[in-house]
């Protein structure tokens, strides 16, 4: 089964290749779809579930991510399969948002990042289509993209913590209590 790859990979810091037609043919792109659903699946920290996940990350560096959203409550993100991805249109309004990342598990930080979006990419079954999205669906599309181009949400990231210094300011108020 496929596993995530530790943050100091070589994979996760280089620009993810296009996925060919010979790929659709031959099973690979069947292959690493059931692989990254499989890798998704086994994430479970603090309770929190995953959301996304990319090629790079399970050690593979084809230009392909899933949003398929773990979580059991009624908001979930819609499934999204995305190979070959580009972005066609990016708002020029940006907010500042918190990002963690299934690749550097015990690291937070605050992204700026684009609040709309619109992507071109192709489906398992070869299928070429157009997707807009706004707020978190936006955000997670950036966020996926850039595993595909070797950029990691830390290296975009305008502040970080880990989560030892939430632990310690979780502390800090309670005993101020």
């Amino acid at each position: 089964m496929a596993k995530l790859v530790p943050e100091n990979h070589p994979v996760l810091h280089a620009m993810a290749e296009e996925i060919t037609p010979e790929e659709f043919a031959d099973g690979t792109v069947k292959k690493l779809l059931k692989d990254l659903r499989d890798a998704i699946k086994t994430y479970k920290i603090d309770g929190f579930t995953a959301v996304a996940i990319a090629a790079p990350q399970i050690g593979v560096s084809k230009r392909m991510f899933i949003i398929e959203d773990q979580s059991t409550d009624g908001d979930r993100l819609p499934t999204v399969i995305a190979i070959n991805p580009r972005f066609t249109k990016v708002s020029k309004k940006t907010h500042v948002v918190g990002e963690g990342c299934l690749s550097i598990p015990d690291q937070y930080g605050l992204v700026r990042r684009s609040t709309n979006v619109t992507m071109e990419a192709t489906d398992e079954n070869g299928v070429r289509y157009t997707r807009g999205a706004g707020g978190l669906l936006a955000q997670i599309m950036q966020h996926e993209t850039d595993h595909l181009d070797g950029i990691l949400f830390t290296d975009r990231a305008e502040k970080i913590w880990t989560k030892d210094d939430i632990k310690d300011k979780d502390q800090a108020e309670a005993s101020r209590t």
